[in-house]
């Protein structure tokens, strides 16, 4: 391991030029030693003493240096070498600690350090031939800033780490929503018409020429669900990305696709219709606009097929309305006495498509309306031009 082994090499060659001076020093000054070393060595290495947590070892090295305070017997002169490297060090760790350890053992271990930092110029001031109390006051005043500065970066630091790791799982939580609402989108809308198809094959006398056509139609749509399956989810085959700023790769569908969209769904069934499709909507439009127009139409006609699979009518409308905006109304005409759907089959059966199309066009600073309409029921959505990202709710 490379990391670890160069940590050990400057450990080592640190601790020889800390050391070195204390071989022409009374042994006295060897206590002073031992605690600068292991100042700098819990610094320093990840693991300073085996399998104690790093934490625990900055909150020894601090009461090492408090109990120094108290009970080093050495002539004064003898702390000021090695005093440097060892508030330098705990400085270190002050931060360190204050930033990545849980909270109640950053506060409580981050409090010792600082403690220690405070009183450590305090093992030289009160050893003054004549005791005097300024020198003291003046050494804890000015110590007292840079731990304040350490304890402040540490804090900060430590703000600026939680909202990045929320940033991050808001961010993951978003790309499994849009795997869902695209599963939901696609997936369900092929499957729905191929249950429907299947329905209805039940009930119906198909001619074998019927059959056939029966047949690839429900080999396309099921190709189709397979092909959006895939694509959807090639986004989860990274879960662990470092890159979270951008969305995940998705099928983008635009404003050119809803006729094909449409055709399609009128030669699966019973249902009449048609497209108005305003000119020059594509070129007006940014892709995730179109792209949300297209899945305002896709959601409705999956409801269509689900609820109202006999209705007679159904009308697809998008035009540029004052805003600028985008609006997309579909409305379909009810059921006219057949099948009862779908969800006659499947008992608690329904989604949470609309609930979801309509977070993702608010995000979009859009709005979605859905409701009765003469006979039927009509889906709206109205979408700005110039997408406000922020949304409005």
């Amino acid at each position: 391991m490379p990391d670890a082994h160069r940590r050990r090499t400057v450990c080592a060659t640190a601790t020889a030029l800390i050391a070195a001076p204390a071989v022409i020093a009374p042994p006295s000054a060897w206590i002073v030693v031992v605690v600068a070393v292991a100042a700098m060595a819990t610094t320093i290495l990840r693991r300073p003493l085996g399998p104690v947590a790093p934490v625990l070892a900055a909150g020894l090295v601090a009461g090492l240096s408090l109990v120094t305070d108290a009970v080093y017997p050495g002539p004064r002169g003898l702390v000021l070498p090695w005093l440097p490297v060892e508030f330098a060090a705990m400085l270190v760790l002050t931060w360190q600690v204050i930033r990545r350890a849980p909270v109640r053992q950053a506060a409580l271990v981050g409090s010792a350090l600082a403690l220690a930092l405070m009183a450590l110029p305090l093992r030289f001031t009160l050893r003054l031939p004549q005791t005097v109390l300024a020198p003291s006051v003046v050494a804890v005043a000015i110590a007292t800033f840079p731990v304040a500065c350490a304890v402040g970066v540490g804090l900060y630091l430590r703000v600026q780490d939680d909202q990045r790791a929320r940033a991050v799982q808001r961010a993951r939580r978003e790309q499994r929503l849009d795997v869902g609402r695209d599963l939901h989108d696609f997936v369900a809308h092929e499957l729905t018409g191929i249950l429907l198809e299947v329905q209805a094959a039940q009930v119906s006398a198909y001619d074998e020429e019927q059959s056939r056509e029966l047949l690839s139609r429900l080999e396309a749509a099921g190709l189709r669900a397979l092909d959006s399956m895939d694509h959807t989810l090639q986004t989860l085959r990274d879960p662990e990305a470092p890159t979270l700023a951008e969305p995940p790769p998705t099928k983008v569908h635009g404003l050119a696709d809803l006729p094909e969209l449409v055709e399609r769904f009128l030669a699966s069934g019973t249902t009449g219709g048609s497209l108005e499709l305003e000119p020059g909507l594509e070129g007006a439009a940014p892709r995730e606009i179109q792209d949300a127009a297209y899945r305002v139409v896709l959601e409705a006609l999956t409801n269509v097929r689900r609820h109202a699979p006999s209705a007679a009518r159904l009308e697809v409308e998008v035009v540029r309305v004052p805003g600028p905006a985008l609006r997309v109304t579909v409305t379909d005409s009810g059921r006219q006495g057949g099948p009862g759907g779908l969800l006659a089959r499947r008992p608690g059966g329904g989604g949470t498509g609309l609930a979801g199309l309509s977070e993702r066009i608010g995000a979009l600073g859009g709005d979605l309306s859905t409701g009765p309409h003469a006979r039927g029921w009509r889906v709206r959505g109205e979408l700005p031009l110039r997408p406000d990202r922020t949304g409005r709710g």
